[in-house]
C-alpha cells in the first residue's frame, strides 16, 4: 500500500519506517460508521479497499456529499484540524481495508514535512483537489438539472455508478431514487442501451 508514496519522495529509512508505524491497518464491513456527525474528528483514513460516503442529515434525510475510493485520504478536515463537531458522518459502503492515523501522529508528520517541499506540496495538493471537488459540487448542484448532474457523474466518475447503490447517488445527486430511474431510463432510451 505505501510503497507508491515511498518511490515518489526521497525519505531515510529510518523516518520512513517511523510515518508508516503511525498507520494503523484494519479491515471493517459496509456500513461501518468511522466519524458520525456531531463528533471531533481524530483520525484520517487511506483507503487500500472499498469505498467510503460522506454524509450529513439534512432534517431527518440522509445527504451524501462525496465518494471516496482505493488510495484516496478521507476526514472531516475542518473537524480534525480546529477540533470542533464534524459536519458530517463518514461511513464505509463496501467491506474496506482502511489505515488510520490519529490526529497527533499526523499533526507532528505535517510539521516534519514542511522541510521537505516535494512532500508539502503533494499535502497541499489532496487538500486543494478536495475543495475543488466541493467546489464543482456545489456549482453543478445549482446549475445543472438532475439528469445533466448524472450524466457527468457517468462521465467522470465512473466508478461511482458501477460500484454505489443506487439510493446513495440519489442522495448525492438530491432527487429520490424513483427520479433517478426515471432518468436512467431516459439515458437508456435515448442511446439505446442499458445505462
Amino acid at each position: 500500500m505505501f510503497e507508491q508514496f515511498r518511490k515518489k519522495f526521497q525519505i531515510g529509512d529510518e523516518k520512513w519506517n517511523d510515518y508508516k508505524s503511525c498507520f494503523i491497518r484494519v479491515a471493517v464491513p459496509a456500513k461501518t460508521v468511522l466519524l458520525e456527525e456531531g463528533k471531533i474528528s481524530k483520525k484520517m483514513f487511506l483507503i487500500e479497499k472499498g469505498c467510503i460516503r460522506v454524509w450529513f442529515n439534512n432534517n431527518g434525510k440522509e445527504a451524501t456529499s462525496q465518494f471516496f475510493f482505493e488510495n484516496e485520504m478521507v476526514g472531516s478536515i475542518e473537524s480534525f484540524r480546529k477540533d470542533i463537531p464534524s459536519q458530517t458522518t463518514i461511513e464505509t459502503i463496501e467491506p474496506s481495508i482502511l489505515w488510520w492515523i490519529h490526529k497527533n501522529d499526523l499533526d507532528r508528520i505535517i510539521e516534519e514535512i514542511n522541510e521537505i517541499p516535494q512532500l508539502r506540496n503533494v499535502f497541499i495538493d489532496k487538500i486543494f483537489e478536495r475543495t475543488f471537488d466541493y467546489m464543482k459540487y456545489f456549482f453543478s448542484s445549482i446549475k445543472d438539472s438532475p439528469q445533466q448532474r448524472y450524466i457527468n457523474l457517468m462521465s467522470e466518475r465512473p466508478e461511482i455508478v458501477k460500484r454505489v447503490p443506487q439510493h446513495y447517488i440519489a442522495s448525492y445527486l438530491g432527487i429520490s431514487t424513483v427520479h433517478l430511474s426515471r432518468i436512467k431510463s431516459k439515458l437508456a432510451k435515448q442511446s439505446g442501451k442499458p445505462i
